[in-house]
């Protein structure tokens, strides 16, 4: 699978269009947002630039993953948040502007952060072979990420009515990608999928309640409110795979580096709408047991 058209040329230019249409949906307005709630930004940015790659460490460690393995759980945990967490935040009535603004943010940092955590797992975890993000391939990620982002702001901003109208399809496109590249990933390696499903699926599962979780009881901890919690917590445990699965199979060249990814990119929508319902109906029930308690007169 790794040598297939699909995956050395198709998916980065998949990638683009994804990050391109990522583009379409930002202005500048929503980089200058920090100004207006920093301690919200900041918060987020805090757990899923530092605290992430953090925990996803404990984990692999703790279940003693195989190196490969252990480098796409941390390739994972550095992916940014993507559209998709917008979308949930929308439903379960979180603050859809600041998951803009940590979007926007996270874009620009992955493009920093992806190549260094990534080389550092890949040192540490001794992984066999050329793997590694040498400085060509670091500018092959920067351009990856970073370029079709820039070029969609600019579309944007000459001309808002086409960036309106190619939204949807841009997003269907998203889904469609992934669900094929994930499926695509995990055939590639099924004479070892049972194993690899025993070693990283409880791993990816725990993962993703563990950043679902800190998204949300972090900013509570620290005093934002509920709906800047909700955009939290589905920014910091929803992530942009199909980044980390094209930098896994096209820039790494390594299918086993990409399954933690495609396990976690089919868990995150379910856990994080178990966990959307759970959030919301525990304040629901609290807002009807408050005012059951209101005095009548």
């Amino acid at each position: 699978m790794n040598d297939s058209a699909l995956i050395t040329t198709g998916l980065p230019i998949a990638l683009a269009i994804i990050m391109f249409g990522l583009g379409l949906s930002l202005t500048v307005d929503d980089f200058r947002r920090v100004s207006r709630s920093p301690k919200a930004v900041v918060v987020a940015l805090v757990l899923q630039v530092l605290v992430l790659p953090l925990v996803a460490f404990g984990l692999v460690t703790v279940f003693g993953l195989d190196p490969l393995l252990a480098v796409g759980v941390m390739l994972l945990a550095a992916s940014p948040g993507g559209t998709t967490a917008n979308l949930f935040s929308h439903l379960f009535r979180g603050d859809v502007a600041l998951n803009i603004t940590l979007t926007a943010i996270n874009s620009v940092l992955a493009a920093l952060t992806i190549p260094i955590i990534t080389n550092l797992a890949i040192d540490h975890f001794d992984a066999e072979g050329d793997l590694g993000l040498q400085l060509g391939k670091v500018v092959q990620v920067i351009a990856l990420v970073l370029v079709p982002v820039a070029v969609g702001m600019a579309v944007r901003r000459r001309s808002p009515r086409f960036a309106t109208r190619a939204d949807r399809p841009v997003r269907v496109f998203s889904v469609i990608v992934l669900v094929i590249v994930s499926v695509g990933a995990l055939l590639g390696e099924r004479e070892n999928l049972a194993d690899y499903m025993r070693q990283v699926g409880l791993v990816t599962g725990i993962f993703c309640l563990a950043s679902l979780t800190l998204g949300y009881a972090g900013a509570r901890l620290l005093r934002l409110d509920r709906r800047q919690a909700i955009a939290s917590s589905m920014e910091v445990g929803i992530h942009n795979t199909t980044v980390a699965l094209t930098i896994a199979l096209s820039v790494l060249d390594s299918t086993e580096v990409a399954i933690p990814s495609a396990v976690y990119s089919v868990l995150m929508y379910i856990l994080a709408t178990a966990f959307g319902y759970l959030i919301t109906r525990r304040h629901s029930d609290s807002d009807a047991e408050g005012s059951l308690r209101q005095p009548t007169v």
